[in-house]
């Protein structure tokens, strides 16, 4: 690729290096299953990989801080009775966890501060609404607690979590769904499908409102990301199986702003947005190299920058946020590429003599507070993310929302227990009627009690965990 196209920008020297082997994570099954998902997620506290597991599928959840070895008896999260295919951190909460599973379910699990001591079995809420394998989850940018899952029947679902309700289903998609990406404020979302469009969708409308015909000609599988423009980016195949990207205006579908050849090879390229940098790195599934480029209104539009390589190529990437990267190191990204037994992060620096913080590296960030709540935006209601400054470092929270958002989810979960009113309640004499009644109500007391005491240790072992006492 020619030099010629790169122009001046602060990002043309990003540097990228492997780090130190007893940073990285070692003796991890990456999942064999194959499902061109990352089978990765970070944020600033954990690092969540899909595993090989037997009965079932199930993932690894550690600290950040956690590196080195990984003891082969870790506890892992095993809820799924069929093989995991795609996870999502919250990102209005780093202890929430979205899955979804081979088992034709999605499920949300609340993982504790301090390293798992015990296999992590009971989801907080269980979303069953799909009728086959269900391969995508991802959590709207700016609402509380609203989710999006796609699955092998073509459905769309879009969910309250804190309820554990369907909100909207879409069955726009007349085949397998490839990717979906939300903007940046949560009012439309892209997706590719097998069929070989790109759509861009109003979920609340219900409807499909702009698609293009194969924006790029192969027949292999495409990937799409919004910017924080409005365009939209894709990645795919040309008719000769070289891999090629695009950038995409949706509202005019009939010329690309931009189309790049890359290379020829078999791997899917799954592109990673920095919205604050405006740049994109995409890491093909089986490469040995992450390539990045800027995104800019002057052409051509679509930069090449450089490209980070190293010697094994990798089963997964997983992006941390913005608000989890080494400020004090001038490091603008972190990736965390899977290999098959160890994951090995990368981080992406941009050179610079002064130790003094970086405005134009770091401009303010989405933070982990909602813009708004699910019902407001189920009502028609759109907001850009909540911004943080990224001067001093960011400090995730410790457990004080994990909570609200536990005792949200838990009290309008919906329970598979029989309730009193379906019982044949005129065939039980009075007196055991009213013994019955009183045992359940003490046994319901009991069990809140339990559970009170059971948070309360909790957080007390991650304030200690944590060195908050």
């Amino acid at each position: 690729m020619s030099r010629s196209i790169v122009r001046q920008s602060k990002f043309r020297h990003v540097f990228g290096q492997t780090v130190k082997a007893e940073q990285g994570y070692d003796d991890i099954r990456v999942s064999k299953v194959t499902w061109d998902s990352s089978f990765c997620a970070i944020n600033p506290k954990f690092l969540a990989v899909i595993v090989e597991s037997s009965g079932g599928g199930a993932f690894l959840v550690l600290p950040i801080s956690k590196t080195g070895r990984v003891d082969k008896n870790y506890p892992l999260v095993i809820g799924h009775s069929g093989p995991v295919l795609d996870i999502d951190w919250c990102p209005h909460d780093d202890n929430i966890l979205a899955s979804c599973s081979e088992d034709c379910t999605a499920m949300v699990w609340q993982i504790p501060d301090h390293s798992l001591t015990r296999p992590i079995s009971d989801p907080v809420v269980v979303l069953e609404g799909h009728s086959k394998r269900v391969g995508i989850v991802t959590w709207h940018p700016t609402a509380r607690n609203i989710l999006l899952t796609a699955g092998s029947d073509n459905l769309v679902i879009i969910w309250n979590v804190g309820t554990g309700e369907a909100l909207i289903s879409m069955d726009d998609h007349p085949d397998l769904i490839y990717s979906i990406s939300w903007n940046r404020n949560g009012s439309l979302f892209c997706t590719t499908c097998k069929d070989r469009r790109l759509r861009v969708c109003d979920p609340r409308k219900r409807e499909v409102v702009a698609e293009r015909l194969a924006p790029h000609e192969g027949i292999r599988p495409m990937r799409a990301i919004f910017t924080r423009d409005g365009n939209i980016f894709t990645t795919g195949f040309t008719r000769m199986s070289q891999r090629e990207l695009g950038l995409w205006d949706p509202t005019n579908f009939e010329e690309p702003i931009a189309l790049l050849e890359l290379d020829t090879s078999n791997g899917v390229l799954l592109p990673y947005y920095d919205a604050d940098a405006n740049m994109v790195y995409l890491c093909g599934k089986g490469d040995s190299s992450i390539r990045y480029f800027e995104i800019t209104e002057e052409p051509p539009y679509v930069h090449y920058l450089n490209t980070f390589s190293s010697k094994e190529p990798q089963r997964g990437m997983g992006f941390m946020p913005k608000r989890g990267v080494d400020v004090t190191k001038c490091e603008i990204a972190r990736l965390f590429k899977l290999l098959d037994k160890k994951c090995e992060p990368i981080t992406m620096t941009v050179p610079r003599k002064s130790d003094l913080f970086q405005d134009d590296l770091y401009p303010d960030t989405a933070g982990p507070e909602p813009a708004m709540e699910a019902e407001e935006w189920l009502d028609g209601r759109d907001e850009d993310p909540i911004l943080v400054s990224m001067r001093g470092g960011y400090m995730p929270p410790k457990s004080r929302e994990l909570k609200v958002a536990k005792k949200n989810v838990l009290e309008s979960r919906p329970t598979t227990r029989r309730s009193m009113s379906t019982l044949d309640t005129n065939s039980l004499p009075p007196q055991l009627l009213e013994r019955l009644l009183e045992e359940i109500q003490n046994l319901k007391a009991t069990v809140l009690s339990q559970e009170k005491r059971i948070c309360d240790l909790e957080n007390k072992l991650s304030q200690y965990t944590n060195g908050t006492d």
